[in-house]
């Protein structure tokens, strides 16, 4: 039953603390009389140990008190230190851990670069190496000068496939029985951006009006602090009208970028967008999104049409959780997308209302109908473990607290940013990758000298200049053959555009008034599926009378957005708040390229709800249902 202390460092299933509290068992069992260390096992007051002599209950009562002090004493140090097991390495993803990097010979290196390359294939460019540690996830450590050489050696392995190394932090062990301080390093080795081909990741800023979207975006991205009046926000308006109220009633794009070694790349370096891209390996694409609840169909189109990948709510710290606040995080929620929170404008308020505010985040975030665990952030290790915990773990919810006009606590927020990893891998880029053309079309823009231009994102396939595509439907359900002539991402030309990434295609004078929103440029090999009906397991988030045939609401699916009527609800007459039911939708206007599987939400006034798209119904079907549902009701008429 008796363990040495040394041979808990064996057993990897043995957690340090779980080690103490044994071991601390085991002692109060000797004192107890029920183990004697080196003298086998004794019966009730026999008192054997120590060298024969008996010892009074007193002493030993106060000897205990004594080693119990100090073993508090070395257990609350010990609370400081990291626990010392990580999970075990997976075999796919871009986290490798490595217990040392130390003289390789040549065979090995050629081996560790190779194993470099594919982790950064995993993480699309990006890849955490964890040294010191072994792959069933025990931290080792090393010691200075075996730390030195592994970094020098990952450093060696970074430039052979032409990437750079960031150390993001080091860690020290000491639970071992040695008193030489070992460590534990995490570092990022990003990819020299090469053809454009950066890592690209989309964030929707939410937030009720005058929280302080545009102004923090505004600092982020041109690298000045705010005067207090909202002047870091002026260069990301589009309207008049928004620069003379100071609200955000339309979508605008912003870019912020990381180059190989985790710096910030914005405007106050670089004065084109063109050149932040060339200097970027990693970009961070901003959706600034209304506040106002006037602007709500703007705000949902925003996060179906885009596809992002990260939402930021932003909520003011002097006012909390107010107005639109809890309708865009429930939005969020509903399209499944990952949300973490700032705190703006700390510096307007005491540290006491900026607590109250966060308690108050934190009660919303575990309500039953969150389930989220709150992570306040406040330092950059807690920056670093919140990146890649939020992504690994669908619950873990984020908390910043910082100040525009300060800088306070700024730049962890850029930390969190440049460590995000992509949600998805470079599996299923490939796949999508190998499908046929797919085209969103969000926005249309006529441009002089260049024509009409289209914008929006590529969901599947690749598409290159020059390539003939078709789009549509049109109001009779046609689609119409065009060509691709230039493609621009984040402002700079790009010739090929790969699944998943956002840009803007020039379409030289093909005729504007046959584009709107909401339309797919595809491939000529498709055969796209279009529809006028439609149906969809939805769940009635709320309403407040009951939802029945005839209802008409307004349906959105990724870039489609258009008012459908309620055919009918399979099984049921009518829905209430909270209920589930299969429900066929009728486009009211004219017919929509829709996927199954989709996910749609649907909305009128008050009412909301959502759900996924189950069945499509081809147009002669709908043609044929409806001549039949006519010639019923004529019957019944007579």
């Amino acid at each position: 039953m008796l363990l040495r202390y040394r041979e808990f460092r064996l057993l990897p299933v043995i957690s340090r603390f779980q080690a103490d509290v044994l071991r601390s068992a085991m002692v109060d069992l000797s004192e107890s009389g029920a183990v004697s260390p080196g003298h086998g096992r004794h019966g009730p007051g026999s008192g054997s140990g120590n060298n024969g002599k008996k010892t009074s209950k007193k002493s030993r009562t106060r000897r205990g008190k004594r080693g119990r002090r100090r073993r508090s004493k070395k257990n609350n140090r010990n609370n400081k230190t990291p626990p010392p097991y990580l999970p075990p390495e997976a075999e796919e993803g871009n986290i490798e851990y490595k217990l040392k990097l130390v003289n390789p010979t040549q065979y090995r290196f050629e081996h560790l670069a190779t194993q470099l390359k594919w982790r950064l294939q995993e993480g699309r460019g990006e890849a955490v190496y964890q040294i010191g540690v072994e792959d069933n996830g025990l931290l080792v450590g090393l010691t200075e000068a075996d730390m030195k050489a592994s970094l020098k050696t990952l450093k060696r392995m970074a430039e052979k496939v032409g990437a750079d190394i960031t150390l993001l932090r080091e860690r020290e062990v000491d639970y071992d029985l040695d008193r030489n301080t070992r460590k534990i390093a995490e570092v990022l080795v990003r990819k020299v951006p090469d053809d454009q081909q950066f890592l690209d990741l989309r964030v929707a800023v939410l937030g009720n009006v005058d929280s302080g979207k545009s102004t923090l975006l505004g600092v982020l991205t041109q690298g000045e602090l705010d005067n207090g009046r909202g002047r870091a926000r002026l260069n990301l308006f589009r309207h008049l009208h928004e620069i003379q109220t100071g609200r955000t009633s339309s979508i605008s794009f912003e870019i912020l970028g990381f180059n190989s070694k985790g710096e910030v790349v914005n405007y106050s370096e670089s004065r084109t967008a063109e050149e932040i891209c060339e200097s970027s390996s990693k970009m961070i694409t901003f959706i600034d999104l209304a506040g106002h609840h006037k602007y709500l169909k703007t705000t949902i189109f925003g996060l179906t049409s885009y596809c992002p990948d990260f939402a930021m709510l932003v909520v003011s710290a002097n006012t909390g959780i107010a107005g639109t606040t809890r309708e865009h995080l429930g939005l969020a929620m509903a399209l499944k997308v990952p949300i973490f929170i700032v705190v703006s404008k700390v510096d307007l308020c005491s540290r006491g209302t900026v607590e109250r505010t966060v308690r108050q985040l934190e009660r919303v975030l575990k309500q039953p109908g969150c389930n989220k665990v709150p992570m306040v952030v406040s330092n950059p290790d807690d920056a670093v473990t919140a990146a890649q915990q939020f992504t690994q773990s669908s619950c873990i919810t984020p908390i910043f607290t910082l100040s525009t006009v300060s800088g306070e606590s700024l730049d962890l927020l850029k930390v969190f940013l440049n460590i995000l990893p992509p949600l998805s891998n470079s599996k299923e880029q490939e796949e999508l990758m190998q499908q046929l053309t797919e085209f969103q079309v969000d926005e249309i823009y006529s441009v002089p000298d260049v024509g009409t231009v289209v914008g929006g994102t590529l969901y599947s396939g690749v598409c290159r200049e020059g390539e003939r595509l078709v789009v549509g439907p049109t109001d009779e359900g046609r689609f119409l053959r065009l060509k691709v002539g230039s493609i621009q991402r984040n402002r700079s030309a790009c010739r090929v555009l790969r699944a998943g990434q956002a840009a803007t295609l020039a379409l030289g004078n093909f005729d504007r008034s046959l584009l709107r929103k909401g339309m797919v440029m595809v491939s000529p090999k498709m055969n796209p599926t279009i529809c006028c009906q439609f149906e969809a397991a939805i769940v009635l988030l709320f309403h407040a009378k009951t939802f029945r045939r005839g209802s008409q609401v307004t349906v959105h699916v990724g870039n489609v957005r258009q008012t459908a009527t309620v055919e009918c609800l399979h099984g049921k007459d009518e829905l209430r708040t909270g209920e589930r039911a299969v429900v066929r939708f009728r486009f009211i206007k004219h017919p929509e390229y829709l996927r199954l599987g989709a996910k749609l939400l649907f909305r009128e006034g008050v009412t909301k709800g959502i759900g996924h798209v189950t069945r499509l119904l081809p147009p002669f079907q709908n043609h044929d249902q409806n001549q039949n549902q006519n010639h019923d009701q004529n019957l019944q008429e007579h």
